[in-house]
């Protein structure tokens, strides 16, 4: 590699715009210079693998069939585009962008598919899990850590707001800056920064420290989604695109059945924690939180082993460094296919010279050194801003107006319907719960102890005398209009427990958690002894296997629609299936009418989730396919923005109605849907199309 390195010269002019990378001192036409054949080998340096093997013997077993072999499709294709160029060329129709363009696909080609993209592949897949895991992270430790931290409902909401304000934020920003730093370090640095405020997060022990480490966290995880599909992208063929983006996507659904199962395994396990003494503990929620971000750890891990996008590279004239790193994608799929004699046959490539980065080195070689930090940050930003009003040019405008519609209607149903799913569920529960609410009413109790637990009860006009309730629990009992006179109330837990109404007299509460459970009582010559204060001292089901439940029924259900998907991309189109899958689960929406159990609830989510995860697969390699590659990562990074927006927008509106009306949530997503899905209709069909 280093002799390789030695031989390439690279020539740039004040007169040329393009630069172009030599190897061996190469002819060929300007820009890139492809060998029709390799160069001729020695009979003894063939590979061991290839050895007593004729390749002209070998049958072709499509032949029979009149099917065409992949070679003849892509030396057609490739035919057809070199006759293209000289066309363009000769009528000065060819920009400078679209000629890099296929020239880099036909570099790609000639890397093939292999070992480097499918580790890629798994590099990126954990950045996208890791993404998943951070959407039900906050879900799944609420009902532990409102008790932990004592947080209100108000903070409760806050807490869940803040985890989709945050990912908008992120997305925008790192979307922004990847196009204009790189695909990988802006990456490296969004995993990084998540890490580090997630392990922060764990720890803290008030609100408002968790929900601050929360929000930075958010910023950092918020980057991944805009950042891979730009990043993979820019490493997949044409034909090989709309499939492998696909699979890519699975990964988020991994990461909610990672997070699921973790949540599941270890939040229940109360014991699994310490304390140092009340100032300082460490619950078992707080231990899902560390491991819920080891994806996110695993893919930074693997990020240090994987280079800058080449593509991104040559947009922004580093030539030698984009050669260095198509060399390597070739050499390592080839010598992984049992085939190392294969060369590399770039000879010549052409990346134009932008004046953006020359106003940024002009800019750098001046001032101290705190001057050129200011001065790149402010530059870097203006680029950043002029980037983003870009995507709103004539050539743009329609693309931008019509994901934007689609990101947002799509987000908007699918993280509506996620809430209200649950939220439906749990109201059912609570109308079995309390169908089976115990009434006594006018009952009197003299000298009796109470050394059961009550639960699911109401106590009308009852009188209690001399009577001892010690160690027990009261979970939604009621005690209205009654009298309690010379009684022990001791080391008692109570929750949704409440005394209206009552005349309680000469009575004795001992580490008891009922001070505040009196409303409009008459209080005369009671005692209080070592009350119990703290949220945490609520005895409700911190943990509710059914919030564990669905949210892994949800995500399983994504596997087949994903694998259906991503089998058809190429062969519908992108088009077809976002349009058809919105308006198939905009039809799936009318079922919920007619969902009056929770079984019915869950096989609907699981066939919503299903039908869904299609749309989302086209919508993301659509957007990766219509923007150049200049702006393709902030696209991407406004585009989820607006989605989270949705998602928020989603999530409030239909919680509002849970428990309510059916009608309201279902009317307002089928509307979402069928708009969303006729504009996709209008989309170009973008399966052919080189990356610009």
């Amino acid at each position: 590699m280093a002799n390789c390195y030695q031989n390439n010269v690279y020539h740039q002019s004040e007169g040329e715009r393009y630069g172009t990378y030599d190897e061996g001192g190469g002819g060929g036409h300007d820009g890139y210079g492809y060998q029709a054949e390799y160069p001729p080998q020695e009979e003894d340096a063939a590979s061991d693998v290839t050895e007593g093997h004729d390749e002209e013997d070998q049958m072709y077993e499509g032949e029979y069939q009149g099917i065409p072999h992949p070679d003849e499709v892509k030396a057609t294709q490739r035919a057809e585009r070199s006759e293209n160029e000289v066309k363009s060329r000769a009528g000065g129709t060819l920009s400078e962008l679209q000629e890099l363009s296929e020239q880099y696909e036909d570099i790609m080609e000639d890397c093939g598919h292999g070992k480097f993209q499918w580790t890629l592949f798994m590099v990126l897949g954990l950045a996208l899990m890791a993404d998943g895991v951070e959407c039900f992270v906050v879900a799944f430790v609420l009902p532990s850590a409102e008790k932990d931290l004592c947080l209100s409902n108000a903070e409760k909401g806050m807490l869940g707001l803040i985890v989709f304000l945050s990912m908008m934020v992120g997305a925008f920003i790192w979307g922004g800056l990847a196009d204009k730093v790189g695909r990988r370090r802006c990456l490296v640095v969004a995993l990084a920064i998540d890490c580090v405020f997630v392990f922060l997060s764990s720890f803290a022990q008030s609100y408002g420290f968790f929900l601050f480490f929360r929000l930075l966290s958010g910023i950092g995880i918020g980057g991944t989604v805009p950042i891979v599909y730009s990043y993979f992208s820019e490493f997949l063929q044409m034909d090989k695109r709309g499939e492998h983006l696909s699979w890519l996507c699975m990964f988020w659904m991994i990461g909610g059945i990672y997070a699921s199962f973790t949540a599941w395994g270890i939040i229940p396990r109360y014991g699994w924690g310490f304390s140092m003494g009340t100032e300082f503990q460490f619950h078992s929620w707080r231990l899902f939180v560390l491991v819920a971000a080891l994806p996110a750890i695993a893919s930074l891990a693997g990020l240090t082993f994987m280079p800058e996008s080449p593509r991104f590279l040559l947009e922004n004239a580093k030539h030698d460094e984009a050669w260095m790193i198509l060399k390597q994608v070739h050499d390592t799929n080839w010598r992984a296919k049992g085939q190392p004699e294969k060369v590399f046959t770039a000879t010549h490539i052409k990346a134009p010279k932008t004046a953006e980065d020359e106003l940024i080195e002009i800019q750098s070689a001046t001032g101290t050194a705190a001057q050129r930090c200011f001065v790149r940050s402010l530059t870097l930003c203006k680029l950043v801003l002029k980037n983003i009003a870009s995507l709103f040019s004539v050539e743009l405008r329609f693309a931008t107006l019509f994901m934007g519609i689609i990101w947002f209607c799509m987000a908007f149903s699918h993280y509506g319907l996620s809430v209200w799913f649950p939220d439906m569920i749990k109201h059912l529960q609570y109308e079995e719960y309390e169908s089976k609410v115990k009434l006594f009413h006018k009952e009197k109790v003299e000298n009796f102890h109470f050394n059961f637990s009550l639960e699911n009860q109401v106590h009308k006009e009852g009188e209690y005398v001399r009577d001892k309730f010690i160690k027990i629990e009261l979970k939604s009992v009621k005690f209205e209009d009654s009298l309690f006179e010379d009684c022990l109330f001791e080391d008692i837990r109570s929750t949704d427990t409440v005394f209206e109404n009552c005349t309680i007299r000469n009575t004795v509460f001992t580490n008891t958690d009922l001070k505040e459970k009196f409303i409009d009582c008459k209080m005369e010559n009671n005692t209080f002894e070592q009350n119990k204060h703290g949220c945490h001292l609520d005895t409700g089901e911190e943990n509710d296997v059914l919030i564990y439940l669905v949210s892994f029924l949800g995500s399983l259900a994504v596997l087949p629609g994903n694998i259906v998907s991503a089998l058809f991309m190429e062969k519908i189109g992108r088009v077809k299936i976002i349009g058809g899958s919105m308006l198939i689960s905009a039809g799936c929406t009318f079922f919920l009418f007619l969902s009056f159990t929770q079984s019915a609830i869950i096989a609907l989510q699981c066939l919503f989730c299903g039908v869904s995860v299609a749309a989302w697969n086209g919508i993301e390699v659509v957007t990766v396919e219509l923007y150049p590659t200049s702006k393709r990562a902030t696209a991407f990074g406004v585009l989820n923005a607006l989605c989270k927006v949705g998602a928020v927008l989603g999530s409030s509106i239909f919680a509002s109605f849970g428990g309510i009306t059916k009608a309201i949530p279902i009317l307002l997503s089928f509307a979402a849907l069928v708009c969303g899905g006729m504009v996709a209709l209008k989309l170009p069909d973008t399966r052919d199309k080189i990356l610009h």
